[in-house]
């Protein structure tokens, strides 16, 4: 009778319906399929992703709000279950986990994933609210087993805050790719611009100042001024929703700009646009550009730090230009409505992306690996 698999814990916080959110579910979908035993750790458990769980993992809620007064309870559990090997989601988790391993006075292996290209997203902030931010994370980074970057530019941007040995940080792409993908990109057309044969260019992301939604208004009103059959909708939910809608009115284009909210499927949407725009100030590495290009559509990205470089490959498979700039986007846009590039040139583009494979690396990292 074979031996069964030890378990792994994944410790983060579910608080809505961003991206960390959706690849770490796809990652444990994943994860489950190679027939690994997870158990999900959860500080908050809000947003629709974790309805998308396999029903063999389970789901132990921590009793707080906040990950730092998650510790006791993460200690407790660590020197109760004793799991294999905890994977913590982002700074915070990965910070909790270490604290928690020495209080349990266990031996598990940790390992910290992360998502996000810290410098440029503290980059506005006072010198002391940098110091803060910066000096737990170096003296509690040394302390992991692993850690696990996004992106190249992730893995280059921590090690430079964290003052380690960049081969101390390994590289795994994100499980966009999932083998449900192309079925929710066939489903029925879900709205009414995009089954009348006008060209749709679409944007995606919070509604918040990480993806500079301003700029595309700004280069859309450049692209509809040339191109009036044009039309651009933004998917997804937040703070900015009111400036933005404001800000199209102002540019005289609100009656060709649509904000549908947030979609559970927004894939149906990606797979029907003309041209999908990424117009970020910052990135870790952007899962919708992904999607986009695995969907086998043009894009253009601003050569925001970081991942659109990567994934373009310089500008191989789409434009990049700078952040901000909305009359070199706008050009870019145009140029790229002219003349796209082949789907099937777009989809190799992110062969490294699929599910399977992130999840085979991460066992790795993790040492569950057959």
């Amino acid at each position: 009778m074979p031996h069964p698999k030890p378990v792994l814990a994944v410790f983060a916080s579910f608080s809505g319906s961003g991206g960390v959110e959706r690849m770490l579910v796809n990652l444990i979908r994943g994860l489950v399929d190679l027939g690994q035993p997870v158990e999900l750790l959860l500080v908050r458990a809000e947003g629709p992703h974790l309805e998308r769980l396999p029903p063999e993992v389970r789901q132990i809620r921590l009793g707080v709000d906040h990950t730092q007064l998650a510790i006791p309870a993460l200690a407790r559990y660590l020197r109760r279950r004793r799991p294999a090997a905890l994977l913590a989601a982002k700074d915070r988790a990965g910070r909790a986990a270490v604290i928690a391993r020495a209080l349990a006075g266990t031996d598990t292996r940790l390992v910290l994933r992360l998502g996000t290209h810290l410098s440029t997203a503290m980059a506005e902030r006072s010198a002391l609210a940098r110091w803060l931010r910066y000096a737990p994370i170096r003296v509690l980074y040394p302390r992991l087993d692993g850690i696990v970057a996004v992106s190249e530019g992730v893995a280059a941007d921590t090690a430079r805050i964290a003052r380690l040995e960049p081969a101390r940080i390994r590289v795994i792409r994100n499980p966009v790719i999932t083998p449900e993908l192309a079925e929710q990109a066939a489903a029925p057309c879900p709205h009414p611009w995009l089954a009348d044969g006008a060209p749709v260019i679409l944007g995606a992301g919070r509604l918040q100042r990480q993806k500079d939604f301003p700029t595309l208004l700004r280069a859309f009103a450049r692209v509809h001024a040339e191109r009036p059959e044009c039309r651009l909708m933004i998917l997804g939910e937040g703070g900015g929703r009111a400036r933005l809608e404001r800000l199209a009115r102002e540019l005289g284009i609100g009656a060709a700009v649509a904000l549908p909210g947030f979609q559970h499927n927004p894939y149906a949407f990606i797979a029907r646009a003309r041209q999908f725009v990424l117009s970020s100030a910052w990135e870790g590495s952007p899962n919708v550009l992904t999607e986009a290009l695995a969907l086998g559509v043009p894009t253009v990205a601003t050569d925001c730090p970081s991942g659109p470089r990567e994934l373009l490959d310089g500008g191989r498979y789409g434009p990049l230009v700078a952040v901000g700039d909305d009359q070199a986007l706008a050009r870019a846009m145009i140029a790229t409505l002219e003349a796209p590039l082949p789907p099937a040139t777009l989809r190799r583009a992110v062969a490294a992306y699929r599910q399977e494979r992130s999840a085979a690396h991460y066992l790795e990292v993790l040492g569950l690996a057959d």
